[in-house]
C-alpha cells in the first residue's frame, strides 16, 4: 500500500503519522528516505561541511571519523545550511542536516553506555523521580544490571529501573508541570557530551555552540513521539542536535503548517540530525521504532573494542565486556535518542534578569512553548508503564 493521501477533515501530518504507526496491517516503508545508502535522489541532496573547523585529532577524541569522511545530506525542499546558487555559506544558512553515522567503529558503545549508565545518575532528573524515592533512583544501572545481564527467551514485562526509564534531562532541567526552564533547576552539563556536540556543530558551521540542556528519550519497540514543534529556546539560530543509538526509527518532518507535505525518513544508530533556523520550527514526530533494514549493520554486532586510534582518547573510553553485555541486550529492542540544545544565545539572559545574569547565572524561568499535536497535553507522562515517549526531542 502506498503512502495515503490527505483526507477531508484530517490534517496531512496526522494521517501520515497514523499510517506509519499502525501495526495491522503493517505500513509500506518503500517511500521512507534512507540516508545510509548515500545515493543522491529526488529527495536526498549532498551537504557540504567544513573539514577545517575540526581537526582529525579533535574528532577522534570524541569517537568521530575525520570530518572529510562524514556523509552529510539535506532534503530537497528544505533549507540545509548552504545556498549554492548565491554562495551564502558565510552567512550560515540554516536548516536541516542529516549526518549518516560519523562515528568511528567501536565508539558508539561508549555513548550507549553513557546514556544507560552515567547520564541517568543524580543530580540529573528522570521520569522515575516522579514516583520513586531518591534512594531507589540513585543507582538505576546498579539496580538493573544483574537482571539485564542474563538473556531470556521469554518476553518479560519491564521490571528493572532501567526497563522503566523513559526520559532523563541534563543541564537546564525542563519542568513538565510549569513548562519552564529555570536556572534554579540546573546541574552541570556532561563535559563529554558537550565536547561531542561542539565538534558536530563546528563542522556544520556553528562555532561557539554551548550545550546547556539535554533530553534523553528511551524508546521501547512500541514507543512513539507525538507531532510537535520545538520553539522554546530564546535563540533559534542555535542548532538543535539529535543523536540516535540502538534500533532505527521512522522520523517524520513536515512544514510550518499541519497540512504541509510530510517526508518520512530513517534514523539509524549513529545518525546525527542538526535542526536550526527554519527547521527548528517545523512539525516533526517519530511514529515508530523499527529494526535496521536488511543489510544495515546492527550496533549490537559492533562489539565494544575501540579502534586503536581511540586508546589514548581523553573523552571516549573502552567499554568493559560486562557493561557491553547489558547495553547490547538493551539496544536489541530499544532506541536511545539524545537531543542537545543551547537555551540562551550569546549575551542573552532569562526574562526579567539583567544581562549580567545570563546563562547559568540567571535566576528566573523561561517558558517552554513547544506546540503539541492532536490537542495532547504537554504535561509529561510520569507513569513507568507508558507505551509512548511524549517528549520534546526527536
Amino acid at each position: 500500500m502506498a503512502v495515503p493521501t490527505m483526507e477531508s477533515g484530517e490534517d496531512a501530518f496526522r494521517k501520515i503519522f497514523k499510517f506509519y504507526k499502525r501495526r495491522n496491517p503493517p505500513p509500506d516503508f518503500s517511500h521512507v528516505v534512507d540516508f545510509s545508502k548515500g545515493v543522491p535522489s529526488d529527495k536526498i541532496v549532498p551537504h557540504t561541511l567544513d573539514p577545517a573547523a575540526v581537526s582529525d585529532v579533535e574528532a577522534a577524541r570524541v569517537g568521530l571519523q575525520p570530518v572529510r569522511d562524514w556523509r552529510a545530506f539535506g532534503l530537497q525542499g528544505y533549507p540545509d545550511g548552504a545556498d549554492r546558487q548565491t554562495d551564502r555559506w558565510s552567512k550560515r544558512q540554516i536548516g536541516f542536516i542529516l549526518i549518516s553515522n560519523p562515528f568511528l567503529l567501536g565508539s558508539q558503545p561508549f555513548w550507549v553506555r553513557q546514556c544507560l549508565k552515567s547520564y541517568p545518575q543524580k543530580p540529573n532528573v528522570c521520569n522515575l523521580d516522579m514516583h520513586m524515592s531518591p534512594s531507589e533512583t540513585q543507582d538505576i544501572w546498579g539496580k538493573s544490571v544483574h537482571s539485564l545481564s542474563y538473556a531470556s527467551s521469554a518476553k518479560r514485562e519491564p521490571k528493572t529501573p532501567l526497563d522503566r526509564l523513559r526520559w532523563v534531562t541534563l543541564g537546564y532541567h525542563y519542568n513538565w508541570d510549569t513548562k519552564t526552564y529555570s536556572a534554579n533547576n540546573h546541574s552541570p552539563f556532561p563535559s563529554d557530551l558537550h565536547s561531542l556536540s561542539c565538534q558536530i556543530t563546528a563542522a556544520c558551521g556553528f562555532l561557539g555552540f554551548n550545550a546547556e540542556a539535554g533530553i534523553l528519550n528511551y524508546y521501547r519497540s512500541d514507543s512513539s513521539l507525538g507531532i510537535h514543534v520545538d520553539e522554546s529556546e530564546l535563540d533559534h539560530s542555535r542548532p538543535l542536535l539529535s543523536f540516535s543509538f540502538g534500533q532505527s526509527a521512522i522520523f517524520l518532518l513536515g512544514g510550518t503548517r499541519r497540512k504541509d507535505p510530510v517526508t518520512a525518513m530513517y534514523m539509524h544508530s549513529g545518525d546525527v540530525m542538526v535542526m536550526s533556523g527554519q527547521s527548528r520550527l517545523l512539525y516533526h514526530a517519530v511514529p515508530r521504532i523499527v529494526p535496521a533494514p536488511k543489510g544495515h549493520r546492527a550496533l549490537e554486532t559492533e562489539g565494544c573494542s575501540l579502534a586503536s586510534s581511540l586508546q589514548d582518547s581523553t573523552v571516549v573510553e573502552p567499554v568493559s565486556m560486562e557493561d557491553w553485555a547489558v547495553c547490547s541486550r538493551y539496544i536489541q529492542s530499544c532506541r536511545v535518542n539524545v537531543t542537545v540544545r543551547q537555551v540562551l544565545g550569546p549575551g542573552q539572559s532569562f526574562p526579567g534578569t539583567s544581562s549580567s545574569h545570563s546563562r547559568t547565572d540567571a535566576v528566573h524561568t523561561v517558558g517552554y512553548h513547544d506546540r503539541a499535536a492532536d490537542g495532547e497535553s504537554r504535561k509529561r507522562k510520569s507513569s513507568s508503564s507508558c507505551d509512548s515517549v511524549d517528549t520534546t526531542g526527536t
